[in-house]
């Protein structure tokens, strides 16, 4: 792959090229293993491109996408933006992230007004939220991110191998523009698997993402470190289905995600 054509940050990835109105070009991050793209760069281009298209006032507060395709790293990515609707404080956008003419990934993308007063906020979920101590914990580099794979945590109604901690955050600095925080928080999103330490037989502990869901709540700055708790919540017909919350330092909620997952055990390995 030509040097132009890999990104070496965060920030690099989500500085997408205009080529027409609606219609960006992205570069890819370069992979270690494996010969697919890794998920996260086109989700964060897909929602920047969509970004790309909305009024400044607006803010992303939702996403889904289906992983339909293999990415494939030596060649650029496209991104299709189409215009769904803009209202008085939300706007919707369908993005499309195309290679050799085929659609690799899909992506609904919702966005709302800045609300301008003081807005009540819950968040039931925080008295659940104790993380492990951090301390010894050994920290890898992958993908220009930082990860710190924690033990994972139960509570008296979860066995301790149903939820996974661990942290992570862009490996280099991010600019403050909200916009990019946000398509940087998606970048970080799509690692781990809420089944790493479910052990079922005949079934697959992680696998192929299937579909992608984020929902956005309270701003966090993406090159700090991330707190991301997961667990399982579903699995039929080889599809598992896991949940988790991404939070910052101060335990504020950045965002609840869902993905499913293909989990197909490899071609030979026992059922059981």
């Amino acid at each position: 792959m030509e040097s132009s054509l890999i990104a070496n940050t965060i920030e690099e990835a989500l500085d997408l090229e205009l080529l027409d109105r609606d219609l960006y070009r992205g570069i890819n991050v370069l992979q270690e293993n494996g010969p697919a793209l890794y998920g996260g760069q086109v989700a964060a281009q897909a929602l920047m491109a969509a970004a790309n298209t909305v009024s400044d006032d607006r803010r992303p507060h939702s996403l889904h996408g289906y992983f339909l395709r293999p990415g494939k790293p030596q060649l650029p990515v496209i991104l299709r933006v189409d215009r769904d609707r803009d209202g008085g404080s939300f706007s919707a956008r369908h993005v499309a992230a195309i290679q050799d003419g085929e659609v690799i990934f899909s992506m609904l993308a919702s966005f709302q007004s800045v609300p301008d007063e003081e807005i009540p906020s819950l968040d039931a979920s925080i008295d659940d939220f104790n993380p492990p101590s951090f301390e010894g914990v050994s920290e890898r580099h992958t993908l220009l991110m930082d990860i710190r794979e924690l033990p994972s945590v139960g509570r008296d109604d979860v066995p301790e191998s149903f939820v996974d901690y661990f942290q992570v955050r862009s490996s280099a600095k991010i600019p403050d523009d909200p916009m990019i925080q946000a398509c940087a928080l998606t970048y970080l999103s799509d690692i781990g698997s809420g089944f790493r330490k479910v052990w079922l037989p005949g079934l697959s502990n992680g696998g192929t993402s299937i579909d992608h869901v984020l929902w956005f709540h309270e701003p966090v700055r993406a090159d700090e470190w991330i707190t991301c708790q997961m667990w399982p919540s579903t699995s039929l017909a080889r599809r598992g289905l896991y949940l988790g919350h991404m939070r910052d330092a101060n335990n504020t909620l950045a965002g609840v995600l869902g993905q499913e997952s293909l989990l197909r055990l490899p071609k030979g390995a026992p059922a059981t």
